[in-house]
């Protein structure tokens, strides 16, 4: 485990380590995004200018309707999520993302310190933790790596294409 990791990190200490990681930027939704104001405060961690898709995210609170299985507006409460793909998902879980709805029943979106499928994106291959502590921040360390370099590469592949010289 990073030195600059402790086990008792907030969402506000674990965005400043998100965003020491190489050609990181974050978009807060706010008002002035146009996010709504269930979003408010959410943070999207990108690689790269165009801010399509988030490597990481962290959220404070639910968004009725859609996102109420982690029960975050519990006080203090927050969300780490973590787009690990189809085959890092897999490693983790045991399953492939497309197999989520089979073994969601059996999983406690709620739990807290423990690394587990996103009760809505896990078929997207995305894992999420709820406040990261000391039996899961070894594990989220390397998680994010993972995640953060999937984004990495993804951004450097967009490059090359926007490079390539035409016939």
């Amino acid at each position: 485990m990073p030195a600059s990791w402790s086990f008792d990190l907030g969402a506000d200490d674990i965005a400043e380590l998100i965003l020491a990681l190489p050609e990181v930027a974050v978009v807060l939704a706010d008002e002035a995004s146009g996010a709504p104001r269930s979003s408010w405060g959410d943070r999207f961690f990108f690689v790269g200018p165009d801010r399509r898709r988030p490597f990481a995210t962290l959220v404070g609170q639910d968004t009725a309707g859609f996102d109420e299985d982690s029960d975050l507006d519990r006080p203090g409460v927050f969300r780490l999520s973590l787009d690990l793909g189809r085959e890092g998902f897999e490693r983790r879980f045991g399953y492939p993302p497309a197999q989520f709805a089979e073994h969601r029943s059996a999983v406690d979106f709620t739990a807290l310190d423990q690394v587990v499928p996103h009760p809505a994106y896990g078929t997207h291959g995305w894992a999420c933790v709820l406040n990261p502590g000391p039996r899961s921040l070894a594990e989220v360390d390397r998680l994010l790596a993972h995640a953060h370099h999937r984004a990495l590469r993804r951004h450097r592949r967009a490059l090359d294409r926007q490079h390539r010289p035409t016939d």
